[in-house]
């Protein structure tokens, strides 16, 4: 049943769902389809992008203007926030869904979740905001609002164990997108290929591009058939890129390859990426990676004072040791960037075990299904009595 049917039918259900990021977007529409072809009549509204609304959601407000990083960031962005949480408030109060599906975007859905707890609103949230990392204390804010965390990652499962909170690892979504990748080469590519992954908000790569971008002139000049690969994220202008490459002179040494990061990850020999998901994607091709990652000053600033673990790349927290090199805020530069590229590429072993660490660390990220589990969790607050079952 589309999203705009009427609530009509003893058996009919709502589902709101929130995806304020274009990575939530994506798994909240698998999440919708999966229960779709179920075939229960359960309709679905909410807040988020292309993604859902293609899916069968009824956008009632656009997530494109909420995304953000940073805390000065959010700051900046605080009225159109404000303004949103009001609206999701006003939903709940208004149309009564059965079921919140709330998908990471934690500063703006746990405010949205109390208000689902006064009104006696079951909420699923998939995908954890990362208070294993920093600010902790939320955990409590979770156990009050949250009536189920799923969970992507299996130290996140532990970890709201030990908080008791209701949790389920339901695998990463990642594992859905490449269920049928062989299995990656261990070998480097005979030819070396530097791919740069400057982000997935055109302020990220604002804020990389330019440094990668000096790093690879430096890299060339000792590495003269260094094959140098820009991947410009779905979300991020072409045209964003485009400026930095005329800005440093860059547009003669460097492709530009639009879209899926894969592409990018296939034909690297090594890849410096902006720390996020598609670190954790370099699992699935066994790429060795540099993980840079800048933000404010303040942001920094205060994050360093509340952050707790020791590393920053999901790829990393997942194999407990830096298998991946961070350098972070003050190293990110040219000069520093194509050190650590260098060094890596003239230690071939070094390349040879991070590629097999990789490939272990996959069997760590679930088998497919995350969708489907995540679903069957939904279904369950839908038709509490078990008759979609």
């Amino acid at each position: 049943m589309n999203a705009m049917a009427s609530a009509t039918g003893a058996g009919h259900r709502q589902m709101m769902v929130i995806a304020g990021e274009a990575s939530g977007d994506q798994h909240g529409a698998a999440v919708v389809r999966s229960i779709t072809r179920r075939g229960e009549e359960v309709s679905f509204f909410g807040i988020g992008g292309g993604a859902l609304r293609k899916a069968g959601v009824e956008i009632v407000v656009d997530a494109d203007q909420l995304s953000v990083v940073g805390i000065t960031e959010v700051a900046a962005r605080l009225p159109g926030l404000w303004r949103g949480i009001a609206t999701a408030k006003d939903m709940l109060r208004n149309r009564r869904p059965h079921l919140l599906l709330l998908i990471d975007f934690p500063d703006f859905n746990l405010h949205v979740a109390a208000c689902a707890k006064r009104l006696g609103i079951p909420v699923l949230y998939y995908i954890s905001p990362q208070i294993w990392a920093w600010r902790r204390g939320r955990v409590a804010k979770i156990r009050d609002r949250v009536n189920h965390m799923a969970v992507i990652l299996p130290f996140e499962a532990a970890f709201y164990r030990q908080n008791r909170v209701p949790v389920s690892f339901v695998g990463h979504p990642l594992a859905d997108r490449y269920a049928a990748l062989p299995g990656a080469p261990v070998e480097q590519p005979p030819a070396p290929v530097l791919g740069l992954l400057p982000g997935s908000r055109e302020r990220e790569v604002i804020g990389h591009l330019p440094a990668m971008l000096d790093a690879a002139h430096r890299i060339r000049r000792r590495t003269p058939g260094l094959r140098v690969i820009v991947s410009v994220a779905g979300s991020v202008p072409v045209a964003t890129v485009d400026r930095v490459l005329r800005a440093t002179g860059s547009g003669h040494m460097v492709e530009v390859v639009k879209g899926p990061v894969e592409k990018v990850y296939r034909a690297s020999s090594l890849v410096v990426a902006v720390s996020g998901t598609v670190t954790l994607e370099a699992a699935f091709f066994a790429t060795p990676l540099i993980i840079i990652y800048r933000v404010s000053r303040l942001s920094y600033t205060l994050g360093k004072r509340l952050i707790r673990v020791p590393y920053i790349g999901l790829i990393n927290l997942l194999a407990e040791e830096e298998i991946a090199p961070e350098l972070i805020q003050d190293d990110v530069t040219g000069p520093k960037i194509a050190a650590t590229v260098t060094e890596m590429f003239e230690d071939p072993p070094r390349l040879r075990r991070i590629r097999e660490r990789m490939r272990r660390l996959r069997q760590h990220l679930g088998g497919p299904g995350a969708s489907k589990r995540v679903a069957d969790l939904a279904l369950g607050f839908l038709f509490p009595d078990g008759k979609a079952l």
